[in-house]
C-alpha cells in the first residue's frame, strides 16, 4: 500500500488522536476513514448533480414535465399505500 505524508497543525493532530481514542482506533485507521468518507460523499455528490444536469437536459430537449400539483398528489397517494395512475408528462406552457 503506499504512503502518503499529511502536515496537519499540531491542535488538529490532537484533536484526531482524542477522536480515535474515543471511536476506540487509532489516529491512522481514524484519518483513513474520515477520508473515505468525505471522498464517498463528494462521489455521491458528484453524482446527484450529473444525474439532475441529464434529466434537465432531458426536460429542455423534449419541452416535457409534469406539474408539481399533480406529482405531489401522486406521490401522497403512494406514501399512503395507494397505487394511483402515473402522472403523464406533458409541453411545456410557455
Amino acid at each position: 500500500m503506499p504512503t502518503t505524508t499529511i502536515r496537519m497543525p499540531e491542535d488538529l493532530k490532537e484533536r484526531v488522536s482524542r477522536a480515535a481514542e474515543r471511536a476506540g482506533t487509532t489516529s491512522h485507521a481514524f484519518i483513513i476513514e474520515a477520508v473515505a468518507e468525505k471522498v464517498d460523499e463528494t462521489e455521491q455528490r458528484s453524482a446527484f448533480r450529473d444525474a439532475a444536469q441529464q434529466r434537465y437536459a432531458q426536460i429542455i430537449a423534449s419541452g416535457e414535465t409534469i406539474p408539481w400539483s399533480e406529482m405531489r398528489d401522486y406521490l401522497t397517494e403512494r406514501a399512503a399505500g395507494n397505487t394511483p395512475p402515473r402522472p403523464q408528462p406533458r409541453k411545456l406552457g410557455r
